[in-house]
């Protein structure tokens, strides 16, 4: 039917509606039963348009008809007088009279008040994984020292053990990141660099500054009284300054260098020395410690008599002076928390032990809530009621509330999101947070085992160094245990989550091998979830994305390309 101009389509039974609404001609051979006269037409169209539509003006219903501005307004006015539609101002920046239909204005208000009580919600703690990579930037493709800087201003503080922090840590943060870059860093004077503690005798924790933000930040406390070779070396450092080991050495009564080294490795641990560059530390570690991209530099034979743990020029870290009290520290400590981490919680404070516990920040978290700079809430499920956030990282865990894989019946609209961070990563909540989650193929391998359940040689997911987490939009979907052996499983257990995730681990652990230097590609998983790799029900995923079952589990040969992804 001709309609305001235009051709529409109209049910039939509707044509005499519109004949005797709006005069249009109808076409023959109709039946006589659709041709009755209508009673009230004209209230009959409006009243459906509203019914369809939200708060709209009567210019939309007179353009919409074809009719006179005047005569809408009187079609309107005569439905508002008998209750089936109001009037007023509804949306945002109006600036004219509009008219709504009640019962669709009673579903209006009543989906908005279901959405901000949904804002309001704690979100899920995949959400808060979601929202820890997105903070740190992980994935974000950035390069250069600037970046790097940026990576060690969020970092600076966390105890995070060396064999990881470059190879892991900050080369997730860092597209291009080489060993020299932290280096230069250091060097320029930009960046220093702390010991926390000893892991063994071949790693330990440190933890990275900006060098202007080391007299708030930096540990405080007077060291017990240090005696012996580790003694002399303090002295000699205080009155000779930065010095290289030859002079340290000699100045502290010569004997045996190991000695000597071994007392300056613990007076690093004691956090009361450091280096200048971050070589002896790499010596130490080994050759584990440093990324894919090792930085290229020509090969040298050393003239000087010092053993590789030492090399560099040693120094005291420089302890805050008495000036700073408490609360300062208690500030600036609040203040960091909440850059590196977004939301801080008990359990943030406890996974970074910090010294006094949450307590220790507490207080000042709270005189920030009331100044209005930090907002306090339940803001992620299952953990402690008190949460502080800041208004942007508020912001962004919310806008990460859902998946954005998924659409809205569960079904995948688009590629996940995908990365392996180190277990010790503080970009990894789990372990540390959150609790981890449960085996998602753990009925199946009850089903094909016998097992009643799965405890992979009674060992679950801890946050050990050297160990790897992938997480899938957010989930922790799989643990790759230290040394490369053994994964575990995780994450959701029904179907078709658990492929998904199972499958994209696979294509993970495909690229790490990949990415590797030449000699260095390859990977052997001989267990999943405690079972043998190629018996497990999700070894099928592994063969698709380009695992090769053998003798000793599923296998990456060096040199292949053959990569179903």
């Amino acid at each position: 039917l001709p309609v305001a101009g235009r051709r529409a389509f109209v049910a039939v039974e509707d044509v005499a509606r519109y004949r005797d609404a709006l005069g249009v001609p109808l076409p023959g051979g109709l039946p006589r039963s659709l041709l009755e006269p209508v009673r009230d037409a004209p209230g009959d169209l409006a009243s459906r348009f509203a019914r369809s539509h939200g708060p709209f003006t009567s210019e939309m219903l007179a353009s919409r008809y074809g009719l006179g501005k005047s005569i809408a307004e009187a079609m309107l006015a005569r439905l508002a007088e008998s209750g089936r539609l109001m009037q007023g101002e509804f949306r945002p920046g109006g600036v004219e009279r509009e008219w709504v239909d009640a019962e669709v204005l009673r579903r209006v208000r009543s989906r908005s008040l279901a959405r901000l009580r949904r804002e309001v919600e704690p979100v899920p703690t995949d959400a808060l994984g979601r929202f820890l990579v997105s903070w740190h930037g992980i994935g974000s493709a950035r390069r250069g020292l600037e970046a790097l800087l940026d990576a060690v201003e969020q970092l600076q503080g966390a105890p995070l053990p060396f064999s990881v922090l470059e190879r892991d840590v900050l080369s997730a943060r860092v597209a291009d990141y080489e060993p020299g870059m932290l280096d230069t860093l250091i060097a320029a004077g930009e960046v220093v660099w702390s010991g926390v503690e000893p892991l063994g005798d071949r790693d330990g924790r440190i933890a990275l500054y900006l060098t202007d933000h080391f007299a708030r930040l930096g540990p405080s406390g007077s060291p017990a009284t240090i005696e012996g070779r580790a003694g002399d070396i303090l002295t000699y450092l205080r009155s000779h300054g930065a010095s290289f080991f030859g002079a340290v050495h000699e100045g502290t009564g010569g004997g045996f260098p190991g000695e000597t080294v071994d007392a300056l490795w613990d007076l690093v641990w004691k956090g009361l020395v450091t280096n200048d560059t971050l070589h002896a530390l790499r010596a130490l570690v080994g050759n584990s410690a440093a990324p894919a991209r090792r930085m290229r530099r020509t090969a040298f034979r050393s003239r000087r008599q010092v053993p590789p743990t030492a090399e560099g020029r040693w120094a005291l870290v420089h302890a805050p002076g008495p000036s700073r009290s408490a609360t300062e520290w208690s500030s600036a400590l609040s203040h960091q928390l909440l850059a590196r981490h977004g939301i801080v919680t008990r359990e943030t404070a406890a996974s970074e032990a910090v010294v006094g516990g949450f307590s220790a920040v507490y207080q000042v978290l709270k005189a920030m809530e009331e100044a209005g700079r930090v907002r306090r809430g339940y803001f992620v499920a299952g953990l402690g009621g008190a949460q502080f956030a800041m208004p942007a990282a508020l912001d962004l865990l919310r806008s990460l509330r859902d998946a954005p894989g998924e659409g809205t019946e569960g079904v995948a609209v688009r590629t996940p999101q995908v990365v392996m961070v180190s277990a010790t990563d503080p970009v990894c909540p789990y372990g540390a947070i959150v609790e981890w989650p449960s085996a998602g193929w753990a009925d199946e391998i009850a089903h094909v085992t016998g097992a009643k359940g799965v405890t992979p040689k009674g060992r679950g997911p801890t946050r050990t160094v050297g160990s790897m987490v992938i997480l899938v939009d957010g989930h922790a979907a799989a643990y790759l245990r230290r040394g490369e052996r053994e994964l575990l499983l995780l994450g959701a257990a029904t179907e078709p989550s658990r492929s998904t995730m199972t499958r994209e681990t696979a294509r993970a652990l495909v690229r790490m091998s990949r990415s590797r230097d030449e000699g260095r590609q390859g990977l052997l998983i001989a267990d999943i979830d405690g079972v043998a790799a190629t018996t497990h029900p999700a070894a099928r995923l592994f063969l698709d994305a380009g695992f090769v079952a053998s003798a000793m589990g599923l296998q990456l040969r060096p040199g292949e390309k053959r990569v179903n992804m």
